[in-house]
């Protein structure tokens, strides 16, 4: 196959996405059945299948069992995750919350300034967050620290923190696990998150650096499996 040219299945998971932006769904909502999809795109339910395995990869679509199939959270994402990415290592996770220091703690400023009220208040709740398990942290309705993005007012912001911690989920994962000192970790947010309903831009752009510095002393402490002492 030459450049530029697509496989079957990807031009059918462009033509899902077709739908399900053509029907206007979002996250949450059903898909047809797969027997109506592919009469729709005429082709075989097999054929359909594999398309959507490939959406499904990308989140852009979900499966559960015994309902059907869903529009998923990757469908408003414009970066994508490569699901074959290697296990992280201390390099990896490090990039993370370096890239994380360059943006938040400016965001947190931002979001202290503007004090959207709907994202305020997902930041009171999802300030919780930190109390659960990493893997589990990961799946609640709405991360901390892109509520904390979305109190900016700044939808593009939001979307990037969203994307970088998509997109780093397992080096996220690793992160918590390494740092799981949970109540201190959600004293944190909750501090943070006074001082952006409080509109004070300083102390919460000190606080998120200060939250993150923390972060990345822990990481750069760790011993990773595979480094030589």
């Amino acid at each position: 196959m030459s450049h530029g040219e697509q496989s079957l299945s990807e031009r059918l998971a462009d033509g899902i996405v077709e739908i399900i932006h053509n029907e206007r769904l979002g996250p949450g909502d059903a898909l047809a059945s797969s027997r109506e999809l592919a009469h729709r795109l005429e082709v075989t339910i097999p054929t359909l299948r594999e398309a959507l395995r490939r959406l499904e990869a990308t989140q852009v679509v979900e499966f559960r069992h015994g309902s059907g199939t869903y529009v998923g959270p990757g469908i408003e994402r414009r970066v994508v995750v490569n699901p074959h990415l290697p296990h992280s290592g201390r390099e990896s996770v490090l990039e993370l919350v370096e890239a994380r220091l360059v943006l938040e703690p400016a965001i947190a400023a931002a979001a202290a300034r503007a004090r959207v009220p709907d994202a305020v208040r997902q930041m009171e709740t999802s300030s919780n967050n930190a109390l659960y398990p990493p893997k589990e942290a990961l799946r609640r309705a709405l991360h901390f620290h892109v509520a904390l993005a979305a109190a900016s007012g700044n939808a593009l912001l939001k979307e990037t923190i969203e994307a970088l911690l998509h997109i780093r989920a397992r080096e996220q994962v690793e992160i918590r696990h390494r740092c799981n000192d949970r109540v201190r970790d959600h004293t944190e947010h909750v501090r943070i998150f006074e001082a952006v309903r409080d509109g004070d831009a300083t102390a919460a752009e000190r606080l998120t650096r200060e939250h993150l510095t923390a972060i990345r002393d822990v990481i750069m402490a760790a011993d990773f499996p595979g480094e030589e002492g």
